[in-house]
């Protein structure tokens, strides 16, 4: 029958239905593709839309005749363009073709809407039409076919960017390439990537001349034009900053951070280092840092950086507690900007019942060489606990310097009085004085601080470490020579979509003479969170037992932990599990490796994931099972 006359049957079958009677369908279910495609299907078909809506039969008839080209239509961006697509009504068990669309004619989902409305008001549902509801179900079964692949890719970049080597290196990347699959996200993501980069490296005229991809359904091929012509480069023009409403600094110092010279070529990633100074600089509540082509001079564009200034001081307040230092209070103040210079101001108190912490900071911004800080401080600690009696000031003036974007360093010089005295030399007489010792260093530290992770407060890939080295002399300004080393290393791994794995690793070395001269805040100890999970804070390491049959640590030369952790997050959300070994030991001579495990509940937080883990230790057999609550990456 001519396509007219079926046409024309069509339109009288639908103004013989009506819409007096209705049809509600109640599911969709789709067949035959992967999760991605069946989706992009799932969010393509009207008919998913009108699940538990009343429908006239002539509504339902159209749809379900647009859901072959609703359903081809989504799976083109795949690179299926013929696909075989069948369609089916199920009601009260029975299943019903009202589609079938052969996967060789890529009209053939084009069938008659007189049959398909036949096939929807057979003869079989002549009560459809008394019952007034007829509710269904429909199910789309797809055979995706063969897919198109690129058969020819034009990709090129023509004008001066056509020389730029990490141009063509992303020209070299850009997918789907020839014999691949068409797949548009890919391509779409890949030329959005080229014009992002064009203009990242200051083409900011490019444009395309040609962008064209014809697909020959026949042969199941695709051929790919895409040319941009790049115009010229531009270079680096005058930096503006505005502080707005008003400046909080003189305008100078924030100059320093420019660390590129007018005229050179422009790159996005000058700015984006810009932006890492000023954050770390958290003098600013925000930052818009925009380039302006449009008012470029002799190919310079001016680079305009708009700040508001950041609520001056900072107060901070907390309870905290501990099984050392017991209950307490924390509370500090920092002063963000104390001048138009741009120092800083900081203290801090941490008043526990057994351990107290006095913190006085001020710093100044170090911006010739590289962006860092000098800082003064002075800190004053009393602890008393069960097992030792210990107080020290420590002055410590030092130089901070951001090398690289992953790479900060630290020099460091140190003044270091300290007293303390072990509660088991105790004698329990009153008109006993405790037997203090006391001990005075001077000594240089450096530290080296490396962060590359893809995520600070969740990371799945990267690692991170710290490498401190010190060392002091004695008779000059230390009481015994000494030098030290300490680093740390942890490393993360995504493994699925919700699963990670950490590992961690401690190593400290002190090479001395005088151990027993060396003060507690000066050796290493083991056990406790971020340590030896099993073991309770400092137990594991040299210990000394009293009358009582309390043993207390000493501190050690060395120091060498382990720990591998598996992490499994529920269906990607932000409750997880947990799994841990930890092992190493605080030693003077040879190593007594001690090993906790345990199991742990996770949460994500904004600020980081909340750590709640029970542990127990394997070397003792009485061992208690032990508690380690915590928030926050470990880097």
């Amino acid at each position: 029958m001519p396509s007219f006359p079926r046409a024309a049957a069509a339109l009288f079958l639908f103004a013989a239905i009506g819409g007096a009677h209705a049809a509600s369908v109640t599911s969709v279910e789709i067949r035959g593709l992967d999760e991605e495609m069946e989706e992009n299907v799932r969010t393509s078909l009207s008919l998913v839309d009108a699940i538990g809506t009343e429908l006239s039969w002539r509504r339902l008839a159209y749809m379900l005749h647009a859901a072959g080209d609703e359903t081809r239509e989504a799976l083109e961006p795949f690179g299926y363009y013929s696909p075989r697509i069948v369609v089916e009504r199920v009601r009260n068990g029975e299943r019903r073709v009202v589609l079938d669309t052969a996967a060789d004619d890529g009209d053939a989902s084009r069938e008659s809407a007189a049959a398909t409305v036949a096939s929807v008001r057979g003869t079989g549902d002549a009560g459809d039409a008394r019952d007034g509801q007829a509710p269904l179900s429909v199910v789309v079964t797809v055979e995706p076919g063969d897919p198109v692949r690129v058969r020819r890719a034009d990709i090129a970049i023509i004008g001066e960017g056509h020389d730029d080597p990490y141009l063509r290196q992303e020209l070299d990347d850009f997918i789907p390439r020839q014999g691949s699959i068409l797949h548009h996200p890919d391509y779409e993501a890949s030329k959005t990537r080229i014009s992002r980069r064009l203009a990242e490296r200051g083409y900011f005229d490019a444009d395309f001349s040609a962008r064209r991809v014809a697909v020959t359904r026949a042969g199941y091929a695709a051929d790919i034009e895409l040319v941009w012509t790049s115009g010229e480069r531009y270079d680096m023009g005058p930096t503006r900053f505005v502080q707005t409403p008003h400046e909080v600094v003189d305008p100078g110092l924030l100059e320093r951070l420019v660390y590129w010279e007018e005229g050179q070529y422009y790159h996005q990633g000058r700015l984006d280092r810009l932006r890492t100074s000023l954050t770390g600089l958290d003098y600013f509540s925000r930052i818009d840092i925009a380039p302006a082509p449009e008012d470029a001079v002799d190919g310079r564009v001016p680079v305009e950086v708009t700040l508001t200034p950041a609520r001056r001081d900072v107060h901070t307040a907390g309870l905290s507690y501990g099984t050392d230092s017991g209950p307490g209070v924390r509370l500090g103040q920092e002063r963000r900007h104390v001048n138009r210079r741009g120092h800083k101001a900081l203290w801090q108190l941490d008043y526990a019942r057994n351990r107290k912490t006095m913190t006085l900071q001020y710093r100044i911004p170090a911006f010739r060489w590289l962006d860092g800080w000098y800082t003064a401080s002075l800190q004053g600690a009393d602890e008393q606990t069960d097992y030792i009696d210990t107080r020290r000031i420590e002055f410590v003036a030092s130089r901070s310097g951001q090398y690289s974007r992953n790479l900060n360093l630290v020099a460091s010089l140190h003044a270091l009085r300290e007293r303390w005295a072990y509660e088991y030399e105790d004698d329990d007489d009153p008109s006993t004085p405790p037997l203090y010792r006391y001990a005075t260093f001077t000594y240089p530290s450096v530290r080296a601080t490396y962060v590359d992770l893809d995520d600070p407060l969740f990371p799945r890939g990267g690692y991170s470490g710290s490498l401190l080295l010190r060392s002091g002399i004695e008779g000059a300004g230390s009481e015994a020579g000494f030098i030290q080393m300490h680093a740390r290393a942890h490393w993360y791994l995504g493994i699925g979509d919700s699963d990670r794995l950490i590992l961690r690793g401690e190593v400290g070395r002190t090479e001395t003479d005088a151990l027993i001269d060396m003060p507690p805040s000066l050796r290493f100890y083991a056990g406790g969170d971020g340590s030896i999970r099993g073991y309770e804070w400092r137990e594991v390491g040299p210990r000394v037992v009293d009358a009582d049959e309390d043993s207390f640590a000493l501190g050690a030369r060395h120091v060498i932990t382990a720990s591998a952790e598996y992490e499994h997050y529920f269906r990607g959300g932000p409750w997880g599990v947990a799994a841990f070994v930890d092992a190493g030991s605080a030693h003077d001579g040879s190593a007594e490796l001690r090993t906790g495990v345990g199991f742990g509940l996770r949460w994500q937080t904004p600020v980081g994931p909340l750590r709640l883990d029970v542990a127990r230790g394997l070397n003792d057999p009485d061992s208690p099972f032990t508690l380690h609550l915590n928030i926050g990456t470990s880097l």
